[in-house]
């Protein structure tokens, strides 16, 4: 297999990509013969695992689903309109890089603030051209901000600090064309992931990537909406897989492994006990401090036996 082409044209914490190996060597032997066509993954997020499965097994449609109004216009403007949003990108950055240390944080300020305050004014539902320009300040606001974090206040204002990076990288126009190919077999729905469950079926493989359980109270990243994702959804999402598995789909799950911090923690070891789990090493780069930043296990959960599946 060679090495796909596409990858997220957005930073994104808790990003997949240094365990797409892993994922790739327990997928079900059913992907590689073609006898799943259909990728659902609930939990879109930065699209590291989308972008690199699908351009491995070339699936016939891929449905992802995002609860972030944010994140899915900004797939649908690549996948819709590449070239416009290029064009706005370009014109923005160039604005944005000819200015001084002190005019680049004015800048994005003055960004962030157009963004938030028309956010009210945006229809998410319903395609248009304005789209184009929200995506690209949602772009540029991702790849200007404090280590391209997306947070959200009470009211669903974004409100991640300037990032004060020497030469940030705006605009990636062969990567959102090479993205915006990937993505015309994909549809990118905006739902929460229980709505993912009419294209489940035993065509399908399902990966879910749900926001991570806190390893302690200082470490929580789950705030990507107003909402924050709990225990109890953590408990409502291992009810839904256990529903896709009924529907006879391959799945997969990753999370966070509670024991790095809490030996005895078995939350997930109770709420998966029935499928296959196993612990692997990663490194989680989201913690600021960068002397927290070392090598901890996650899980992968799957309806499958991954040791009788992937390549190793």
């Amino acid at each position: 297999m060679t090495a796909p082409t596409v990858r997220p044209f957005l930073k994104w914490a808790g990003g997949k990509t240094q365990l797409l190996d892993a994922f790739t060597g327990r997928v079900p032997g059913e992907l590689k013969t073609g006898a799943l066509p259909v990728f659902v993954e609930p939990f879109l997020g930065g699209g590291a695992v989308y972008f690199h499965f699908n351009s491995i097994f070339r699936f016939r449609e891929c449905h992802l689903f995002d609860i972030n109004e944010e994140l899915v216009l900004a797939y649908n403007v690549v996948k819709n309109d590449v070239s416009g949003l290029i064009r706005y990108l370009s014109e923005i950055s160039n604005e944005f890089l000819s200015e001084n240390d002190a005019g680049r944080k004015e800048y994005y300020y003055r960004m962030r603030e157009a963004f938030n305050r028309a956010r009210g004014e945006t229809d998410f539902r319903r395609y248009d051209s304005g789209w184009i320009e929200r995506a690209g300040q949602f772009i540029f606001l991702n790849r200007t901000c404090f280590n391209g974090l997306y947070r959200v206040n009470s009211r669903g204002g974004f409100n991640v600090p300037f990032g004060r990076y020497r030469n940030p990288k705006i605009l990636r126009a062969d990567l959102l064309r090479a993205d915006s190919a990937a993505l015309r077999n994909t549809t990118v729905h905006l739902g929460d992931f229980t709505q993912s469950e009419p294209y489940v079926s035993e065509d399908a493989f399902v990966y879910f990537d749900p926001p991570y359980r806190p390893l302690n109270r200082t470490s929580s990243f789950t705030q990507y909406s107003k909402t924050g994702f709990t225990d109890e959804d953590q408990k409502r999402l291992a009810a839904f897989y256990a529903r896709c598995d009924a529907r006879g789909a391959r799945l997969m799950l990753s999370n966070s492994d509670p024991k790095n911090s809490e030996p005895g923690d078995g939350f997930f070891d109770e709420l998966y006990a029935d499928y296959h789990i196993d612990r692997i090493p990663a490194k989680r780069m989201i913690n600021c401090d960068g002397r927290k930043r070392g090598e901890i296990c996650e899980i992968i959960v799957t309806n499958y036996d991954p040791q009788n599946s992937g390549e190793g």
